[in-house]
């Protein structure tokens, strides 16, 4: 079985077969400790299989890791008891439908205490409506039979719950002119997206900021991305690029102290979350 996204496990996977080096042993040897066959902890080490929290701990344990830390940030790598079960995972149901990335990026998006991103081109996807949901996906994915597009939509729709969960996901959202100024789906459609934007943006977990045109070049203009940032465990975090037909995962810590600041910066730049909710409603008003 396959706990958590690909990206965490190749990581995890590269750091235990490091400390098996370090313990002096071979893979069989560190299999035959914990009672394990050699091609188990084969599969683990290359991001093949995942692990459970507890036999990243066994492992642990074998390779005489003391390091409470580095224990509690290897675990934390792994899977829960109950993986594969439960709201984490309910996205399982469209498996065949969702590209891998597309999966490691939702997974990592229910788990995460804090996500911030740019958007240059569209509203976010945890804020978007059924119907701009359904423009943005027949226009990105043209020519997809009417029952895929209902299916993708579904899913983004579903992604929304992190925002009504208990905690539920903070939110910090940059968002360029731009995508205020297309109507994405018609007139119709893109008034009640912003009546929508307008609303979420009085969530007390949710910090919504246009960056008008106004305020000129930016760091923004690189294009947009994501951070993700998990409990307890700054080591976890990482930045999200998208590209047309895959994501690129950022998680050293020089990448993340980079953007980061990049989106400090573009904070600074933004109108103040009443500002931003002021502008809205007057493109509203004018839709």
């Amino acid at each position: 079985m396959q706990y958590g996204p690909a990206v965490r496990r190749r990581q995890l996977g590269a750091e235990l077969r490091a400390l098996r080096g370090l313990a002096g042993l071979t893979s069989s040897e560190a299999a035959a400790k914990v009672g394990w066959h050699q091609s188990k902890v084969s599969r683990i080490e290359t991001g093949r299989s995942g692990v459970k929290a507890p036999d990243v701990r066994l492992l642990l344990d074998a390779y005489d890791v003391k390091d409470p830390h580095l224990i509690e940030r290897l675990a934390a790598l792994g899977g829960s008891e109950e993986a594969g079960t439960g709201r984490h995972h309910w996205w399982k149901a469209y498996r065949d439908l969702l590209p891998a990335t597309y999966r490691d990026f939702i997974s990592l998006e229910s788990q995460a205490s804090w996500l911030r991103t740019l958007e240059t081109s569209v509203v976010p996807g945890l804020l978007q409506t059924p119907d701009y949901a359904r423009a943005v996906t027949r226009a990105a994915l043209g020519g997809l039979p009417e029952d895929q597009v209902k299916a993708l939509v579904e899913v983004r729709l579903a992604r929304q719950d992190v925002l009504r969960a208990d905690p539920p996901l903070r939110l910090s959202v940059v968002l360029d002119e731009a995508v205020l100024r297309r109507p994405v789906g018609g007139e119709r459609v893109f008034a009640g997206q912003l009546a929508r934007l307008r609303e979420t943006a009085h969530l007390p977990h949710v910090r919504l900021q246009v960056l008008p045109f106004a305020a000129g070049e930016h760091v923004g203009l690189i294009g947009p991305f994501v951070i993700f940032s998990f409990p307890n465990i700054a080591d976890l975090d990482l930045v999200v690029l998208d590209h047309l037909t895959s994501s690129l995962y950022l998680e050293r810590k020089e990448d993340l102290q980079a953007y980061t600041e990049a989106f400090n910066s573009l904070q600074e730049q933004a109108l103040s979350p009443e500002d931003s909710t002021d502008f809205i409603a007057g493109l509203g008003d004018g839709a």
